[in-house]
């Protein structure tokens, strides 16, 4: 099983993500959960949404947070200051991060592995959200997918974005796929 928290703020689709994730797992047969973890709904709060992506369902307990993420995604870059962010995430997880910044830049333990794609860049260009509120989800999952395509290919997750984001899906889908493309990896 693998285990995803994806933490961002209020507007920028985190919970959308870990719903479009849970989807494209279903799609390549394999089991999956999503859900939020939020408190008083406001746009820029923190939010948490978790997925667990599994070969059976045996293997997908009773829904409950992930403590132990193995990778973990990060819709504002402005979170990785806060300690909880990295709390239990297990070594060598990836953390994928919405930042231009190129991943060596990030303050990051070295014992995880460090991706960045500039997902509030690729959502303006396409129109996703506002220029002060882009809706980031789409994008950071083309990233999530260039480093993590043997537990979600590409192809999965841009035919799952119709279904989960019906508005705009060919802009969302670009979005996708150019996050993909312009996805870098710290060495």
């Amino acid at each position: 099983m693998v285990e995803i928290r994806t933490h961002g703020r209020g507007g920028q689709g985190a919970v959308v993500a870990s719903k479009i994730l849970a989807d494209a797992a279903f799609r390549v047969g394999k089991y999956a959960q999503s859900f939020p973890q939020f408190g008083v709904e406001r746009r820029g709060a923190p939010v948490v949404a978790f997925t667990r992506i599994a070969e059976s369902e045996e293997e997908l307990p009773v829904r409950s947070n992930i403590y132990e993420p193995d990778h973990i995604v990060v819709l504002d870059p402005t979170l990785l200051s806060i300690p909880d962010t990295f709390a239990g995430l297990k070594e060598g997880g990836w953390v994928i991060v919405n930042t231009p910044e190129l991943p060596e830049n990030l303050d990051i333990p070295a014992k995880f592995r460090v991706a960045t794609v500039d997902a509030s860049e690729i959502a303006v260009k396409y129109g996703l959200g506002s220029k002060a509120q882009p809706i980031v989800n789409t994008a950071i999952l083309g990233a999530f997918s260039r480093v993590l395509e043997n537990v979600i290919p590409l192809s999965a997750i841009l035919n799952s974005i119709p279904e989960e984001v019906p508005v705009k899906p060919d802009a969302n889908q670009k979005a996708c796929e150019e996050a993909y493309n312009m996805t870098r990896i710290r060495k």
